[in-house]
């Protein structure tokens, strides 16, 4: 059932996209395991930042500050929850995903904030026709994924915390300050075991949305993480991804060279930074985010664009092609920003870039 599960399944939770792993790393763990956890702190770091598990290799689901995700493990630890925070792009999702996944061996219990999400989707809502044909019974309860990580002790995650109202918010903070969701209607509450807590993400562009109030940010442990902060990292971070995006998909193009990772990576971060790398020139950046999930997302589609219209075989046109798209957002302000960047930067650059910046000054016209 499983097999058949993961063949026509889009994207694969990590909880079976890693499922080998994770089965080893549990029959290996000697460590200690706290109350509701599949395994111990150690073998859950090991999960995220890779390393050894009997012969097998584990492979880094995040590559960055390795004591970050120490702090944020021993954040699980206790009866606080965890706020991730940062830029787009900077796997903030992806590592919640993970943390959930190694944790409680369950990623799928997500509440996802929007301008649209509402109160009930936090603590409970009612299956209406049974309401009406029968009044509050347990079976008319429609729990929420925080509610049902409560009753089963594992991990909630809740994605873009900042973007919904402030009284969704707040009916966080009597769940994370009692660890109850009361239900009158039914005179009863749900009480969480032990292993139950909530990881947060926020995105730090969004901020204006709807801040966090003070006494919801003091129930979280807040973990800023960065964006990659060097060139060899951001690159190890996308062919990693690419990688396994193509291979997910079964993409039948050859995976991008080695040169054009490195052009790719450079455009974003010097976009990003407002700065050429060897920093001798100030740039304008556009009015988007140009973040590392671009750069992957970008790499991606030009593998399709060949897979499906070409050789297999990525060429500067596909690859300029994927550069109009995630640069130019704003058409008028993004499309004098990119003309000015390929010609004060990309073409000065010699020979090996001339191919790539005849291709984007085509698209760019």
């Amino acid at each position: 059932m499983a097999a058949a599960h993961t063949q026509d399944t889009m994207r694969l939770p990590a909880e079976l996209l890693y499922q080998q792993e994770i089965e080893v790393l549990k029959k290996e763990d000697k460590g200690d395991v706290p109350p509701g956890w599949q395994m111990s702190p150690r073998a859950v770091l090991t999960y995220i930042t890779g390393g050894k598990a009997g012969k097998l290799d584990i492979t880094p689901k995040y590559i960055g500050n390795r004591r970050l995700v120490e702090m944020a493990i021993a954040t699980l630890v206790t009866d606080r929850a965890l706020l991730l925070i940062g830029e787009p792009g900077t796997a903030k999702s992806w590592l919640s995903e993970n943390l959930a996944a190694a944790v409680s061996g369950n990623s799928g219990l997500v509440v996802q904030g929007t301008a649209g999400t509402s109160e009930e989707q936090v603590r409970y809502s009612w299956n209406y026709a049974m309401l009406l044909a029968n009044g509050p019974t347990p079976e008319a309860l429609v729990r929420s994924p925080i509610m049902r990580a409560m009753e089963g002790g594992s991990v909630a995650r809740f994605e873009e915390i900042s973007r919904c109202a402030s009284e969704v918010q707040d009916a966080l903070i009597s769940i994370l300050s009692e660890k109850t969701v009361s239900v009158p209607e039914l005179g009863n509450e749900t009480s969480a075991r032990k292993g139950f807590s909530i990881i947060a993400t926020a995105n730090t562009r969004d901020r204006g949305v709807n801040e966090m109030s003070a006494a919801l940010k003091r129930r979280f442990n807040i973990i800023v993480l960065p964006a990659p902060s060097d060139l060899e990292t951001e690159l190890s971070i996308v062919k990693k991804r690419v990688s396994e995006i193509a291979a997910s998909y079964e993409l039948k193009a050859s995976p991008p060279a080695d040169e054009a990772l490195l052009k790719v990576v450079t455009i974003f971060r010097e976009l990003r930074s407002g700065m050429t790398l060897d920093r001798k020139e100030k740039l304008k950046s556009p009015a988007g985010v140009i973040s590392t999930a671009e750069a992957i997302s970008l790499l991606t589609n030009s593998m399709a664009l060949a897979a499906s219209f070409g050789s297999g075989e990525m060429t500067d046109e596909d690859l300029a092609a994927g550069l109009q798209g995630a640069i130019v957002k704003d058409d008028d302000k993004d499309k004098l920003v990119w003309k000015e960047y390929l010609d004060n930067v990309m073409k000065k650059r010699g020979s090996e870039w001339r191919g790539l910046y005849q291709a984007c000054r085509e698209m760019n016209e």
